[in-house]
C-alpha cells in the first residue's frame, strides 16, 4: 500500500468515555473509487474495478468471562462493480481491541456461508501511533480460524486471509489478499483502495 498524506489530524481516542485506542481512526462514513479486485475464473483471472462504501460506528465495551475488557467497533462494507453499477460484495463485521494484551482482532461473514476470525499481537507503537497500520491474519495460526459451509470447503475453500488497513486522518487505504483453493488450483484473490471519511 502507498503511503497517504493526512488532510485532517484525529489524535483524540476516546469516545463517550470509552477508550479505543487504533480503532477511533477507523470510526466514520469511507467512500473510494479506486478499488481493483483481482478474482479467479475457471479458465484465468478477472480484474473489477469498484468503488465502495464502509461505515465504521462505535459498538462500546465488552467483557468476557469476566476477564477480558474489549472494545469493538462494528461496519458495513458494501462493494459495487464499476462496469455494471451492481453492488457484488456486501461484508459486515467487528474489529476489536484488547488493550491489556495489545491484541487487534477482526472478525466478520461474508454471504458465502464463510465466516473469519483474524487476529494480530501489535507492539506499543504501533498500537499507540496516530496513523496506525491495521494487520491481521487467519488461517495461518490455528488460534486465528476460517470457517466455512461443506460446499464451500469442497469448491472455493479460503486457506488464509489476510488485511493491512493504514490510516491517516481522513485518508485510508486497504489491501487484502484471500488465498483460495478453487476450480482445482490455488489462487491469490486480491482487493485494494483508497478512501476519503466524508462523515462521522
Amino acid at each position: 500500500m502507498s503511503e497517504i498524506d493526512a488532510v485532517i489530524e484525529r489524535p483524540e481516542t476516546t469516545i463517550d468515555g470509552i477508550e479505543y485506542g487504533p480503532l477511533a481512526a477507523l470510526i466514520g462514513v469511507w467512500k473510494g473509487d479506486q478499488g481493483v479486485d483481482i478474482a479467479p475464473e475457471p479458465d484465468g483471472t478477472e480484474n473489477n474495478p469498484y468503488f465502495e462504501t464502509i461505515t465504521f460506528e462505535p459498538a462500546k465495551d465488552v467483557e468476557n468471562a469476566e476477564e477480558q475488557e474489549l472494545v469493538a467497533v462494528r461496519y458495513h462494507q458494501q462493494v459495487t462493480r464499476t462496469s455494471t453499477g451492481k453492488v457484488f460484495h456486501d461484508q459486515v463485521g467487528y474489529w476489536m481491541w484488547d488493550a491489556r494484551t495489545r491484541t487487534l482482532m477482526h472478525s466478520f461473514t461474508i454471504p458465502r456461508a464463510v465466516a473469519i476470525v483474524s487476529g494480530a499481537v501489535l507492539t506499543e507503537d504501533q498500537s499507540n501511533n496516530p496513523t496506525p497500520l491495521l494487520k491481521v491474519t487467519a488461517g495461518i495460526d490455528p488460534d486465528w480460524p476460517i470457517a466455512q459451509s461443506p460446499f464451500m470447503a469442497q469448491k472455493a475453500k479460503t486457506l488464509s486471509y489476510e488485511c493491512k488497513i493504514k490510516v491517516n486522518g481522513d485518508k485510508m487505504s486497504y489491501a487484502q489478499t484471500t488465498m483460495l483453493d478453487i476450480y482445482g488450483r490455488e489462487f491469490e484473490h486480491t482487493d485494494k483502495n483508497a478512501l476519503k471519511r466524508v462523515g462521522d
